[in-house]
């Protein structure tokens, strides 16, 4: 579980004035509410809060005057220039509701790096194929300079390289590889 514990300030004082002070201290101003509970006006330390933002799937342990509760930030409004957290809502939840925030968070994790990972085998398979595109050029290059050197005509070399083949390989692969990528992407 992604929890993260913070200590908060009771506060007392609202408006823009007052909010601007708190930020000034290094604190961010917050509104914890939900699940009956009484709403509380609070006042976070700013650089924890900003780290535990980062996390995805978090659940906060607020401890206000001695009582904590597990909070979910529901809302963060930032300055549009700066991108400085202004105010935060956070939400109470049940430690069910926590566990449930927590293991969709892990199932998105696991997606994405599955997405990774298959890019990687995508990107891989392609220079596999670059390899061995290089192979057969260096292969027909060398074929091509002793033929030519024995006197051999282009008809017999073609027939030696059997073209057609080579061509509905390399087109199979290229194929493979396109209908690859486009499972990717979707």
């Amino acid at each position: 579980m992604s929890n993260v514990s913070i200590t908060g300030e009771p506060r007392s004082d609202f408006g823009k004035g007052a909010a601007r002070k708190l930020r000034r201290s290094g604190k961010i101003p917050a509104v914890i509410y939900g699940h009956g509970q009484e709403v509380q006006h609070v006042a976070l330390p700013g650089h924890e809060l900003t780290q535990a933002l980062r996390k995805v799937g978090l659940i906060l342990e607020v401890t206000v005057n001695g009582t904590t509760s597990l909070v979910a930030p529901r809302d963060v409004q930032r300055d549009p220039v700066k991108r400085d957290i202004e105010h935060v809502d956070l939400v109470v939840v049940s430690k069910a509701e926590a566990a449930a925030v927590t293991a969709a968070a892990e199932e998105a994790a696991a997606e994405q790096a599955a997405a990774e990972e298959a890019a990687v085998d995508v990107v891989e398979e392609e220079a596999a194929v670059e390899e061995a595109a290089a192979e057969v050029v260096d292969a027909v290059r060398s074929l091509l300079q002793e033929h030519a050197k024995q006197g051999t005509s282009l008809d017999e070399l073609a027939a030696i390289l059997d073209i057609d083949h080579i061509a509905e390989q390399f087109d199979a692969n290229r194929n493979r590889i396109a209908g690859r990528r486009k499972n990717f992407d979707d």
